[in-house]
């Protein structure tokens, strides 16, 4: 009763605050920019809110407890780096010119084919990847609730539920509600994670070494069961507390620290709709460029809240995560498909194919692994003999995802546990909203607006944005339980490569737009449609290409097919951006000078994990 008492009162806090403070907003800059009126801890609190859902909580710990450890953190110290240079050099452009949507800057650069289909290709991504991403990380972390709690709730059921509070919470409110409720929701949710660490911490340090050790697969000498929490877990995980993984990857190879890994980082941060809805919302530049960069700041904190604890609940709860793979029907699916494929190839005197499995599925099924290991010891070596490249099937034997579910259920007390599930619907809730009034936005004023009714009213767009958010919420909730097929890699990752089909196109559009102002309209429509295209053959001839590579690959050959185009067909006179805005626009010196301080932290950070 007291955890019901908590989650409820934190939820009409946070929906009553929202709606309160969003009451008066009529027209399409109040609904889709709260006016224009943004303050730079509103700003900064709400990226940080928007951003970290369960598709952090629960994809990113789930990928930490998995091989990656803490080189999953990338994504979020390099997002600080990415963060400032955004507020330094991309957001003075947008802000000058005075956009509702991103796509609408690549009108004032090329043309308006390039800002349709941009439109289109970013309405995609929001809704069949951010927003149905978010909402079954959000459901799945439920479920896995319910489940240890006794309470047998479909997975489909969550997705519906998750979807339908954020349709009801963002269709009344609009950006401003979004925004104050963040401001609520950001705080607890660090407070969340923080105290979810916490526990963590305890709960090593209170747990026999042995009992860490036997079914995860760990070796180690030397540890004493008195050591603590800390000491258990940078013993435990050495191989887990580095940010290089080997060139080979599929996931993070070095090789994307490098180049790979800064494309999806720039798109998501700097030309991302839901994200940067935000801070297209900003009093003025100062307060956009000082909220962006307090964002930064908190992102050095999250692998701390996150990260860590993913970590620590693979070393505490390594079997219930192999209980749960072994019971998951459409894990069980996918491994029979990979042993039917190991049936196929097993006789074939000419095979390439190398069969890996982790220590979960190995203990589980222990005469199959030394059958596998010794088969693939023959493969290893034939391949080497002909210099070729293996091709990899997995077997899955852990259930890595349900970690934040394991470290939520099992460790944390009555009324910490109502205060922890409240700050975590409040995150995917705000996720799901700002996904949703983005989705909206680039509808009612990209399409809708430009194309439809150019002479629609201030209540009508309003009308439009609110319908949109009632179908595109119905139409994640349709295709958010698919993503539970384990061959999608785990939600995180399924959002980062998926997104590979347009942020590199995107990416390199805006960047080449700034760099030259020559190039004509046609090049930005050539490379917006190319980039997929070149996405998928490159996955296809090249499939042992680390995703983040291919986007690497992608982001050049779209440079130069652009430059080319420069080259050949320049404008007579280079474009000008003009000035559309009543806001100032005038730079903040403070806000650049943290932003090189966050920038030397972040190096600081990768040489102590290198």
């Amino acid at each position: 009763m007291l955890d019901i008492i908590v989650f409820a009162a934190f939820v009409v806090c946070v929906v009553g605050v929202g709606l309160y403070k969003s009451r008066h907003e009529k027209s399409s800059e109040d609904y889709f920019l709260a006016g224009r009126g943004l303050t730079w801890w509103l700003i900064g609190i709400s990226l940080i809110a928007a951003n970290i859902s369960a598709e952090q909580f629960v994809g990113m710990s789930g990928q930490a407890a998995d091989y990656l450890g803490i080189a999953i953190a990338s994504y979020e110290w390099m997002a600080a780096i990415t963060l400032v240079v955004v507020a330094i050099f991309f957001l003075p452009y947008f802000l000058r010119a005075g956009i509702f949507t991103i796509p609408e800057f690549l009108e004032h650069r090329y043309n308006h084919w390039s800002r349709l289909t941009m439109a289109v290709f970013m309405m995609v991504i929001l809704i069949g990847v951010s927003l149905s991403g978010v909402i079954y990380a959000g459901a799945l972390a439920m479920s896995d609730l319910l489940t240890l709690f006794g309470y047998n709730i479909s997975l489909t059921a969550c997705c519906w539920f998750m979807g339908l509070m954020a349709a009801l919470y963002v269709t009344f409110g609009g950006l401003k509600a979004c925004a104050w409720a963040d401001l609520i929701q950001g705080t607890a949710l660090i407070l969340g994670g923080a105290v979810i660490l916490w526990f963590a911490l305890d709960k090593m340090g209170q747990t026999p070494v042995a009992e860490l050790t036997t079914f995860s697969g760990v070796g180690v000498t030397g540890l004493s069961d008195a050591a603590s929490g800390m000491e258990k877990l940078m013993t435990l995980n050495r191989d887990k507390l580095h940010m290089v993984l080997s060139r080979n990857d599929l996931n993070i190879p070095w090789t994307a620290l490098v180049v790979g890994l800064w494309i999806p980082n720039f798109y998501y941060w700097g030309l991302n709709q839901y994200i940067t809805q935000r801070v297209l919302g900003s009093a003025s530049l100062r307060e956009g460029q000082k909220g962006i960069v307090f964002a930064a700041a908190l992102k050095l904190l999250i692998p701390f809240i996150i990260v860590f604890p993913g970590i620590m609940a693979f070393n505490l709860f390594s079997r219930d995560m192999a209980d749960f793979a072994a019971k998951d029907p459409k894990m069980i699916a996918a491994n029979a498909a990979v042993l039917t494929t190991y049936d196929m190839e097993k006789n074939n005197p000419a095979s390439t194919t190398v069969f890996v499995f982790d220590k979960g599925w190995e203990q589980n099924n222990p005469d199959k692994a030394k059958e596998l290991a010794a088969y693939n010891e023959t493969v290893q070596a034939r391949i080497q003999a002909a210099g070729k490249d293996a091709d990899r099937q997995f077997l899955i034997g852990y259930k890595t995802d349900s970690a934040l579910g394991l470290l939520i259920g099992k460790l944390l007390p009555r009324g910490i546990l109502g205060f922890v599930l409240a700050a975590m619907l409040g995150a995917i809730v705000s996720s799901l909203a700002a996904v949703l009034n983005a989705a909206s936005t680039i509808f009612t004023m990209d399409i809708y607006g430009k194309y439809f009714n150019r002479n629609a009213s201030q209540k009508a767009l309003v009308l439009v944005g609110r319908i949109c958010v009632a179908v595109f919420v119905v139409v994640g909730c349709v295709v958010s339980p698919k993503l539970a097929d384990p061959r999608f890699g785990g939600i995180f990752k399924y959002i980062q490569e998926f997104q590979g089909y347009v942020s590199p196109g995107i990416l390199a559009v805006f960047v080449f737009g700034l760099l030259n102002r020559r190039a004509r309209g046609i090049s930005g429509v050539v490379a917006l449609l190319l980039n997929p295209v070149l996405y998928y053959v490159v996955g296809k001839v090249a499939p042992q290409v680390a995703f983040l590579d291919r986007m690497a690959i992608c982001f050049f050959v779209v440079m130069a097919v652009m430059t080319l185009i420069g080259i050949l067909r320049p404008l007579p006179q280079p474009v000008v951006f003009t000035t559309n805005t009543r806001i100032n626009v005038e730079t903040s010196r403070p806000a650049v000078g943290f932003g090189i301080v966050v920038i030397l932290a972040t190096v600081a950070l990768y040489i102590l994990f290198w």
